[in-house]
């Protein structure tokens, strides 16, 4: 009997399930705690609950596949590895397009000469005497590096050329921007491979972990990673583009939705610990944002989802927003709840809520604890960074007692920013913990630190709240409010209305979920279900519905949508490539080796058409498909001048599909 393995990472739990795939059901379920940085502890005991409940054998494991959100919760959280970017043929005016300043983050940047124009020859030659001299300079610590050369994707030589001075100079990771995207847009391409670089140590421990369980436990069967797109790669593909695996989660939870629910027309919202990503179902089937992928504030060249994701979920960090009013914001910056760690430190939490309950007006820091999340001292850091660190090493400590200076306070946030370091402290999940909504962890711990909270004085001078019920449920409320903000700017978008984050907050629109009818009566809402997804939508999602006066739909194992996904998509590999013509008899077919001149149109087609059907073949039969599938699409630019037709330029694009062979 066939069963296959579907794992899903998340930034909170780890989730597991075994679908038996000859009679399409589940036969268990599993959910652990994600453990950082040793991810294999969280993946371990996620897999070992699942087969044990299963009572099924690792040789009756045919497949095991797996999507997380790690990548798009470190892209949101502005967490990743050190990079530097190698720029070739780009002056520096480039870095404040595609927000490409924003995100190197003060990370070293090397200018060099070299490039290509629209039609893949040289503007300059490759300067590499400069590239070796700043590589070798560098003063950080980075854990890979990014090339992006000017009309790479017509002509990738340059940027073929250095990454093999990086690896030799350095013996790093080396993202080329051509092998993500071969689109045109330099900026953005070099935005995507800079991602992409900070990625890859976080998904390499992940496979990694996943692997040396799976070895551990005697299971032998091929491991696959969910894309953007809710297709499924190699593991070794996913290793070497790791920014494809962003929307991984949310990808995979869509298809698990499909399957759970049956649903054709829906948005389907997935609330985690970090995010809420929210997608809209149309006939069945996932929208794919022509775009490319957009996390936070980044986009990317990257194939996925028309997803949209928000910094809002069950560990969102709770802080005070400004003014008289008061009130209370949420994320985008992920917490681990006070309840949690209590759980786990219940020495230390406790200690330090009941002393900080004798104050009268505690710090807003009284509730937040620090927790180191490495397995060895970090190396890299520089004096101040080290000297917080230095505090952690032999435990979580009260953060007044990580930060003993104003100074040291933006140290600890780049170890925050680094994924070195978490912060613990007041989330929603605590205050569904408060109210009785949840009992996992330590509801008393919530309860002090709510208490401590609601002290805090705002704008007035008056109390936050009357205390940790009342502020309970103004946190559960906002929660409720962002979700249907959320949901509501999603469906303005994919109706085309102008500035729909705006308009979805704008009074008449509230007016109108709220039914008002006097001389101007006013209706709002959606005018189709709702798809909850995720472990605490059961707790959260029954209150939007009825602002949003839809249907709402909880699937009863919409807890592991995205491990059901995980295991229910198909393999589909992708080649892109584009023939230019320059005049009459010359062709040039641009491929991922360099251009070809042909001296005729159908000679050129032929040629990359074979080339791309090879190279995405090779990949597809790599990731375990047999039967390979294959299909294409052609974007032809034409142009007419005096009543004849001119060929401009055509992209063609080939996809190898199939299911990955299923071990016996």
């Amino acid at each position: 009997m066939t069963h296959l393995l579907g794992i899903d990472t998340g930034g909170t739990y780890t989730d597991a399930i075994l679908l038996n795939d000859d009679g399409g059901f589940i036969v268990a379920q599993a959910k652990a705690l994600t453990t950082r940085p040793d991810l294999s502890k969280g993946i371990g005991a996620a897999i070992d609950a699942v087969m044990t409940q299963s009572g099924v054998g690792p040789s009756d494991v045919s497949m095991v596949s797996l999507s997380t959100t790690l990548a798009t919760n470190a892209l949101v959280e502005g967490q990743g590895g050190r990079v530097a970017l190698v720029l070739i043929g780009f002056d520096e005016s480039e870095l404040k397009k595609a927000d490409l300043t924003d995100a190197m983050n003060g990370d070293p940047v090397i200018f060099a000469q070299g490039g290509h124009n629209h039609a893949g020859t040289a503007v300059a030659d490759l300067n590499t005497d400069i590239i070796l001299y700043a590589l070798e300079s560098l003063t950080v610590k980075i854990s890979g590096v990014a090339i992006a050369s000017r009309f790479a994707t017509r002509n990738p030589s340059h940027e073929i050329a250095v990454r093999s001075i990086v690896r030799d100079a350095l013996g790093l990771p080396v993202t080329c921007s051509h092998e993500l995207s071969q689109a045109l847009g330099g900026p953005k391409r070099a935005l995507t491979a800079v991602l992409n670089a900070r990625l890859i140590g976080l998904i390499d421990r992940l496979i990694a972990a996943t692997e040396s369980h799976m070895a551990s436990l005697g299971i032998d069967a091929r491991l696959m990673v969910v894309r953007g797109d809710g297709a499924l790669i190699s593991a070794e593909l996913a290793r070497a583009r790791p920014i494809e695996t962003i929307l991984s989660g949310p990808a995979a939870s869509i298809a698990g939705a499909q399957w759970l629910t049956g649903a054709k027309d829906a948005l389907v919202s997935d609330i985690g610990g970090t995010t809420t990503d929210i997608c809209v179902l149309k006939n069945g089937v996932p929208k794919i944002d022509p775009l490319g992928a957009k996390v936070g504030k980044y986009r990317t060249m990257v194939e996925a989802v028309a997803m949209r994701t928000f910094g809002l979920g069950g560990d969102s960090e709770v802080s005070v927003t400004e003014g008289l009013g008061g009130g209370v914001r949420l994320g985008p910056r992920r917490m681990m709840p006070v309840a949690l760690f209590a759980r786990d430190f219940p020495e230390i939490a406790h200690a330090a809520l009941d002393l900080a309950l004798t104050l009268e007006t505690p710090p807003k820091e009284a509730a937040w604890f620090v927790i180191a999340q490495w397995l060895k001292f970090p190396t890299g850091l520089d004096a101040r960074e080290a000297t917080v660190a230095s505090r952690l090493q032999d435990g979580p400590v009260r953060w007044v007692d990580a930060v003993q200076s104003q100074i040291e306070g933006p140290a600890l946030t780049r170890l925050v920013q680094q994924g070195l370091v978490i912060i613990s402290g007041i989330t929603p999940s605590d205050a569904s913990h408060t109210l009785g909504q949840m009992t996992d962890w330590d509801t008393s711990a919530s309860t002090k630190a709510l208490t401590l909270f609601a002290r805090q004085r705002i704008g007035s001078g008056e109390r936050l709240s009357s205390g940790a019920k009342p502020l309970a449920h103004t946190i559960i409320d906002r929660l409720t409010q962002e979700t249907v903000w959320a949901l509501l700017e999603t469906a303005l978008s994919e109706e085309g209305w102008n500035d729909p984050a705006q308009l979805a907050r704008h009074s008449l629109v509230t007016a109108g979920l709220k039914n008002h009818k006097n001389i101007v009566r006013m209706n709002t809402g959606l005018a189709i279900p709702v798809i909850g997804l995720g472990a605490s939508a059961q707790t959260y999602y029954g209150a939007v519905g009825t602002l949003l006066g839809c249907p709402t739909i909880l699937p009863d194992n919409g807890g592991v949508a995205n491990a059901i996904g995980a295991v229910v998509g198909q393999v589909a590999i992708h080649a892109k490539g584009t023939v230019t013509s320059s005049g009459s008899g010359a062709f040039r077919v641009h491929l991922l080796d360099g251009p070809a001149l042909f001296s005729d149109k159908d000679t050129a087609f032929r040629a990359l058409r074979l080339a791309l059907t090879k190279q995405a073949t090779k990949q597809a039969i790599a990731s375990g498909v047999e039967e390979v599938i294959i299909t294409e699409s052609l974007n032809l630019r034409e142009a007419k001048i005096e009543a004849q037709t001119m060929f401009i330029e055509a992209t063609l694009r080939v996809t190898a599909r199939g299911r990955p062979r299923i071990t016996t």
